[in-house]
């Protein structure tokens, strides 16, 4: 039984494709390629990658993906720096990550000029209560009582002294 990496070597060979033109088709860099068909794992960060590349390279040559996936996953098991998958929950997310994840799924350029229509209903409505209250407001009621006390009673007016 050959190994995924000679077994990708030799159907791109037999498909008279060149290093370039499958790193083109399946969307990855030339030396991913290469890597591949080395089977030289170790460049790439996670075995998610290492399956997902070798999956569309398989489709590529019309190859049997899901038993070239099984040799690959034997392969990866062997390997010290892949021999298990990664966790699929990381180990403890804070409330900032999800409040960073929620973020990043919004749609930014719908929900921005409404934020700013928003913004601006807002401050609108509380400029215009600001003014309104100004005008409402007594101008003399920060003004203390001045020279002239009014009568304690309102039913005589006082006399005018003369001197």
């Amino acid at each position: 039984m050959s190994s995924v990496a000679e077994s990708l070597r030799h159907g791109r060979e037999a498909a008279r494709l060149t290093i370039h033109q499958v790193a083109d088709a399946i969307k990855i860099r030339s030396d991913h390629v290469v890597a591949l068909e080395e089977g030289n794992y170790d460049v790439f960060a996670a075995p998610v990658y290492i399956r997902g590349f070798v999956n569309s390279y398989a489709r590529l040559l019309k190859i049997d993906a899901a038993e070239v996936l099984t040799q690959l996953d034997a392969e990866l098991a062997q390997s010290e720096k892949h021999h298990e998958p990664p966790p699929f929950v990381p180990h403890s997310r804070g409330i900032l990550d999800a409040i960073m994840y929620q973020l990043s799924r919004v749609n930014w350029r719908v929900a921005a000029p409404l934020i700013g229509i928003a913004l601006v209903i807002i401050l609108g409505v509380w400029g215009f209560r600001a003014w309104k209250l100004r005008q409402v407001r007594d101008p003399l009621a920060k003004l203390g009582p001045g020279l002239y006390q009014p009568p304690k009673t309102a039913d005589t007016l006082p006399l005018p002294s003369h001197h």
